[in-house]
C-alpha cells in the first residue's frame, strides 16, 4: 500500500472522466496507449513509441466486459494491477486511466457501430459483438482523452484496421501501427500467454515458425496458396493437438481474399490449452 502511494506521487492515477479531464486539460502532444493490463514487452514497446514521439502519455487499463462474448474468457482474463502500475511507473508514464464499468457506461448506452456483413471476416465472424464493443469503449476512450496519437500493436491487425478506418474519421487523431513483439521463439507476445503452460508456449512457437514458412512460400507460388493452407492446417492439427478456428490469407489494404499482386499476411486464430490465440504473418 505505502509503495502504491509513493508511485501516485510521481504518476497520476485517475479514476473518474472528471478527474481525467483536469488533469489533461490543454496537454498538447497527447500519446494514448489503450490496453486492458496483463501488460507485457508488447505493450512496453508501445508506451516507448509514444514517449518517443508526445511530450505526455496516457496508458488506460479497463478489461471492457462488452467486447467478450465469453462469460468464461472474461472471468478467466489475467489480471494484476499492481504488476502493471510498477511497469507503468518504470516507463515513467504521465497518467493511468483507471474507470470503473459503471463509470465508462454509466450513460448505459451501447454500441452505435455495427459491422457490415463484408466485415464479418476472421474473429468478427467467430467472435459474435466482439468489434462492436472494440469499437464502443475506443470511440469512448477517444472522445474522453481527445489525444493526437493512439498506438496500436499489429497482433490485433482486423482490430487495428476497424479502429483506424472508425476514429480517424470521426476524429483528429492519428492510430500509429506498431510492429507485433515477439519472444526468441517467434511466439507473439499476448496477455493470454500467461495462461498456457510452458509446453504449450514451445509449440506455439514451431507453429509460428511454420507459419513464417508457409509465408516465404506463398510469396513464391501465390496462385496456389489455398492449397499451401489446406496443407498446413491439416499439418497444425495433425502434429499439434491444436484447434484451428481460421487460417486464411487476405490482403492488407482492404482484408479481401484477392492477394494476387497485393501486399497480404497469413491470418490464424486457434485454440491450445483451451486458450485462443491469434495472430498474423
Amino acid at each position: 500500500m505505502f509503495y502504491l502511494l509513493i508511485i501516485q506521487l510521481q504518476m497520476k492515477l485517475i479514476r473518474r472522466i472528471n478527474d481525467l479531464n483536469k488533469a489533461i486539460k490543454s496537454k498538447n502532444e497527447l500519446g494514448f496507449v489503450p490496453t486492458m493490463g496483463g501488460l507485457h514487452k508488447g505493450h512496453e514497446s508501445l508506451i516507448k513509441i509514444s514517449k518517443k514521439k508526445c511530450k505526455f502519455t496516457i496508458v488506460s487499463i479497463f478489461i471492457n466486459p462488452k467486447q467478450f462474448n465469453n462469460k468464461n474468457d472474461f472471468r478467466k482474463y489475467p489480471r494484476d494491477l499492481n504488476k502493471d502500475i510498477i511497469i507503468l511507473k518504470k516507463l515513467k508514464v504521465d497518467f493511468v486511466y483507471l474507470p470503473s464499468v459503471n463509470e465508462i457506461y454509466k450513460d448505459h448506452t451501447f454500441s452505435k457501430f455495427k459491422l457490415r456483413k463484408s466485415q464479418q471476416i476472421l474473429c468478427a465472424k467467430h467472435r459474435k459483438g466482439h468489434f462492436e464493443g472494440v469499437l464502443d469503449i475506443m470511440n469512448r476512450l477517444t472522445k474522453t482523452i481527445l489525444p493526437k496519437y493512439i498506438f496500436m500493436g499489429e497482433k490485433d491487425f482486423q482490430q487495428l484496421f476497424l479502429v483506424k478506418k472508425i476514429l480517424e474519421k470521426n476524429y483528429k487523431v492519428k492510430i500509429i501501427s506498431c510492429k507485433t513483439i515477439r519472444n526468441v521463439n517467434k511466439v507473439a507476445l499476448s496477455t493470454r500467454n500467461f495462461l498456457l503452460k510452458n509446453s504449450s508456449i514451445i509449440k506455439a512457437g514451431f507453429i509460428a515458425k511454420k507459419l513464417i514458412n508457409l509465408k516465404s512460400r506463398i510469396i513464391k507460388d501465390k496462385k496456389n496458396s489455398q492449397q499451401l493452407l489446406n496443407n498446413t492446417k491439416i499439418d497444425l492439427v495433425k502434429n499439434f493437438d491444436i484447434k484451428i478456428e481460421y487460417l486464411e490469407t487476405r490482403n492488407t489494404t482492404n482484408l479481401s481474399l484477392n492477394i494476387i499482386n497485393k501486399n497480404f499476411k497469413i491470418f490464424i486464430a486457434y485454440y491450445i490449452d483451451n486458450v485462443r490465440l491469434i495472430d498474423n504473418f
